[in-house]
């Protein structure tokens, strides 16, 4: 899984500020709990998330389907000599031999499994081995970005001699996009080399989502635009959902 895009995806992200965004999820735990001592970090990818938590004095445990994705976090732990508990584990078949006392799931990650009977089992999963009355908290595409954002449009950048032409096709009947990652990676000569990725991506309804939740036996503590503290528009693109296991 996301062979050639595990070892770009560090260099494609590089836009992202994982610190700032740690600290906006931490910031909400105390807003409505308190810092989690022992965090599942589900669909955790390179582990950038994973790191910036453990940086805060937080033992992690990084669950993730793709075992290329945990190469590299494995790496970049052991390179910073950073304790994190990397484990290659479908989200729908989740099994962490204990409880934690804090969940996320960051980046849309949920949005990739665009089945909605596993989505459910998913949230579920992350439910059973959460503690009573601690949250669950993950973040998700909307429908108005899906549609109108992502959809049938192509968008390309470039960074670090990596450049990334990414195609959708949009299933406005399903709300699933299907997307082409094609990387032309520059080599030592001057010319480049073309790889490719197909993933996909669910946009769910709020009634999906929130029956989900309560199929989880989770409640929704309070539901946020991106990287906000009030609620989400019509036009956002992306939403986090505080839960609480109850």
């Amino acid at each position: 899984m996301y062979e050639n895009f595990a070892r770009l995806y560090d260099k494609l992200m590089s836009d992202v500020d994982y610190s700032e965004r740690a600290d906006y999820v931490l910031s909400l735990f105390e807003t409505f709990d308190r810092k989690p001592s022992l965090m599942l970090d589900l669909c955790c990818g390179t582990g950038s998330f994973s790191e910036k938590f453990t940086e805060k004095g937080i033992e992690v445990i990084g669950v993730d389907l793709s075992e290329e994705m945990l190469s590299v976090a494995r790496s970049k732990a052991s390179e910073r000599k950073l304790d994190i508990l990397y484990l290659c584990q479908n989200a729908t078949n989740l099994d962490l031999y204990g409880t934690v006392d804090g969940a996320v799931c960051l980046m849309d990650s949920l949005n990739h499994i665009t089945h909605y009977a596993d989505f459910c089992k998913a949230i579920s999963n992350v439910s059973l081995f959460l503690e009573k009355d601690r949250l669950f908290i993950f973040d998700l595409n909307t429908i108005y970005k899906a549609k109108n954002i992502l959809g049938n449009n192509t968008i390309v950048s470039e960074e670090d001699g990596v450049f990334l032409s990414w195609t959708n096709e949009y299933d406005k009947a399903k709300r699933i996009n299907e997307i082409c990652l094609d990387f032309f990676e520059e080599i030592e000569d001057g010319n480049y080399i073309r790889t490719s990725e197909n993933i996909t991506e669910k946009a769910y309804t709020k009634r999906e989502i929130f029956g989900a939740i309560k199929k989880a036996g989770l409640s929704v503590v309070a539901v946020f635009d991106d990287m906000k503290k009030t609620p989400p528009t019509d036009k956002s693109q992306r939403v986090f959902y505080i839960t609480r296991k109850l």
